[in-house]
């Protein structure tokens, strides 16, 4: 089960390259980095994982056989979902700054740019 996670991780990565690579709409490059955040959040989350039980227990229950999940790849995926939302939240800010500027989304076009 857990080579699906790790499949479905590098497809998301490979679809998320192929576009930021191929396309040139900054809305769609904007939605492949997305997609590769979401791939990298699916890898961590799957590196986690390794068959183990939630880590949230009572002293009752804990026994010497007793096998938990590592939670610091869910809390650093947790933190990789904000730092994600946030970042695409900024490129949609700046591609609509450009439109205004440029009234186009085509990155071949905004070549004017002098930076």
């Amino acid at each position: 089960m857990m080579l699906v996670n790790y499949i479905g991780s590098a497809v998301l990565i490979a679809i998320g390259l192929v576009t930021i690579l191929t396309k040139k709409e900054l809305i769609k490059i904007v939605i492949g980095m997305g997609i590769i955040d979401y791939g990298i959040n699916l890898l961590l989350v799957s590196f986690g994982f390794n068959g183990g039980t939630a880590p949230i227990f009572s002293f009752t229950e804990l026994t010497s056989g007793a096998y938990f999940v590592d939670p610091v790849p869910q809390a650093l995926t947790l933190t990789s979902i904000v730092i994600g939302a946030c970042v695409d939240a900024m490129a949609l800010a700046l591609v609509v700054m450009l439109y205004r500027k440029y009234k186009t989304t085509d990155a071949s076009e905004i070549r004017r740019l002098k930076g």
